[in-house]
């Protein structure tokens, strides 16, 4: 069986197993998936690292945006503008309400 790039991965709904990025230094990080997020042409997705990591609290997730760059490789690139986080977690609360 084929293995599954990280984007399928975080686009199946039936998969909700952990999945490896890799870092600058190309260490690889597992991180646990927590939602996927379409937010208005964007889709974001909250992830929180398996094991301690510097700067993330123990109960706190990391916001990702899935991008598609011009040669179609698949992206996922960390967001920092807390505009954007602040949504995503918006968001996010209205789906648990749901």
């Amino acid at each position: 069986m084929e293995e599954k790039s990280v984007f399928e991965q975080l686009l199946d709904p039936k998969d909700s197993s952990n999945i490896v990025i890799y870092d600058e230094a190309n260490k690889p990080v597992e991180f646990e998936q927590i939602a996927l997020i379409p937010v208005k042409e964007n889709v974001y997705v909250i992830l929180k690292p398996v094991k301690k990591m510097e700067g993330v609290g123990e109960d706190e997730g990391l916001v990702f945006e899935l991008e598609e760059d011009e040669e179609g490789e698949e992206n996922l690139i960390l967001v920092d503008d807390e505009d954007i986080i602040d949504l995503v977690f918006a968001e996010y609360d209205k789906l648990l309400e749901e």
